[in-house]
């Protein structure tokens, strides 16, 4: 098994599937998960680049000083594999590295638009199944990761 120093278990990363849905997301949500995320990385000073969709449309974007457009670039290859699986970018490559190989050796994707790095964390509605995309890029992604299940986490407890 490839291992990713400081990532979560698959069994960890399906458990914070499991928490982490939402009994509703509108723009206000979006906002307040933005900002949640916005003073996360302020208090850190992670230089991060944060996207918040539903479905197709962008509903927050922020890039903090330090990032660059490579950032967007890969908030959308992340994305996209969240919007192709239903699970997180990080979980979705823990579980080609489980068995011993790479998203990018076996998935049949092109990386250029795909990629299974963490950061990218589907936004679960109750009743209504992955509605959107939590993403967050510019920190080693166990860290992008963990960034946006803190600030999921929060929205869900306040």
């Amino acid at each position: 098994m490839i291992d990713l120093p400081n990532a979560p278990g698959i069994d960890a990363l399906e458990a914070q599937e499991r928490q982490l849905v939402l009994h509703r997301f509108t723009h206000d949500d979006a906002w307040r998960l933005g900002t949640v995320l916005v003073e996360l990385a302020r208090e850190r000073r992670a230089p991060v680049t944060i996207d918040i969709r539903r479905g197709a449309q962008q509903l927050f974007h922020c890039a903090l000083p330090g990032t660059s457009a490579d950032n967007d670039a890969w908030i959308d290859r992340k994305r996209r594999v969240v919007e192709r699986y239903g699970e997180s970018s990080l979980l979705v490559g823990s579980r080609f590295r489980a068995k011993g190989t790479t998203f990018e050796a076996s998935s049949r994707l092109d990386p250029d638009q795909y990629a299974a790095h963490g950061g990218s964390f589907p936004i679960h509605v109750d009743g209504a199944g992955v509605i959107g995309t939590v993403t967050v890029s510019g920190l080693p992604q166990a860290e992008d990761h963990a960034m946006v299940v803190e600030a999921l986490t929060r929205l869900i407890t306040t």
